[in-house]
């Protein structure tokens, strides 16, 4: 892969987070809950191939992933979680060549309650799709819309939980219509030297085409530290139980560097 070299020297160059401490495994096992009380970057790369009647079609795409906290009151949080994806792809379809560019933006709203016990968390709220891509074949041309949950459990070292929304096209041009459930189940486990293991999907369902898309992934990372910011270097690895009709097949790669940004 083009960009392994780029993680195995950004994990040369940076520092462990020297003593457990029990604050770098705390840290670590949080970046592993959507609603934790961080401001934290994850820019995750995610290469896929075999698409196309002859599988010689490929997609790189990387996902810019903002999630910021905010307090509204002493009882309630909004969590604000953002997909913003630069897409590079060959051939996903006969004769469409190459496509380079943004995608559509994906924003997730999650009400969290701060009185909720520390092993259980939820949050729910909308989710919203703009029709952002710079080329018709990187995103949907469509406005759409519709509710997002997440619910999980942190029980000592293992988190666990789903995260799922669903999108409804309310508005755009062209024939296309959405109509899509998303379902991301996950666990993790945290090691008190911080690194994490994780399993988890991606499951997307289009209820207008009744096709599936479900890769299942598995990834190991290690929390560093770039001077005092701290930073979770993650790889894995992917296999795609099932997809479209000339979707992508077979393995998929990923390589994610999630930065944690202090408060003003």
């Amino acid at each position: 892969m083009r960009f392994l070299p780029a993680l195995l020297l950004l994990t040369t160059l940076a520092c462990p987070l020297a003593s457990r401490g029990d604050d770098a495994a705390d840290l670590a096992q949080d970046l592993t809950n959507p609603l934790a009380d961080l401001i934290t970057l994850p820019i995750q790369a995610n290469y896929d191939d075999g698409f196309g009647p002859l599988g010689d079609g490929w997609r790189l795409q990387t996902n810019i992933q903002p999630v910021i906290p905010f307090e509204l009151n002493e009882h309630w949080n909004l969590i604000t979680r953002t997909i913003i994806p630069v897409i590079h792809q060959e051939d996903l379809f006969p004769g469409s060549g190459s496509q380079f560019g943004l995608g559509d933006i994906n924003m997730s709203l999650f009400f969290s309650p701060r009185s909720a016990s520390d092993d259980f968390v939820w949050g729910a709220g909308p989710v919203f799709l703009f029709p952002t891509a710079t080329d018709s074949l990187l995103g949907a041309d469509k406005w759409a819309a519709g509710p997002s949950l997440v619910m999980l459990r942190m029980q000592g070292p293992w988190t666990y939980g789903i995260l799922a929304n669903h999108l409804w096209s309310f508005a755009g041009s062209g024939s296309r219509h959405l109509n899509n459930t998303f379902v991301q189940p996950f666990v993790a486990y945290t090691t008190e030297s911080a690194w994490t293991f994780s399993l988890q999907s991606e499951m997307n369902y289009n209820w207008s085409a009744e096709q599936w898309s479900i890769p299942v992934n598995a990834a190991v990372s290690k929390l560093v530290r770039f001077g005092k910011l701290p930073v979770s270097l993650q790889a894995g690895v992917g296999y795609w139980a099932e997809s479209p009709t000339n979707g992508a097949d077979d393995l998929r790669f990923r390589l994610q560097m999630n930065f944690v940004l202090p408060k003003s």
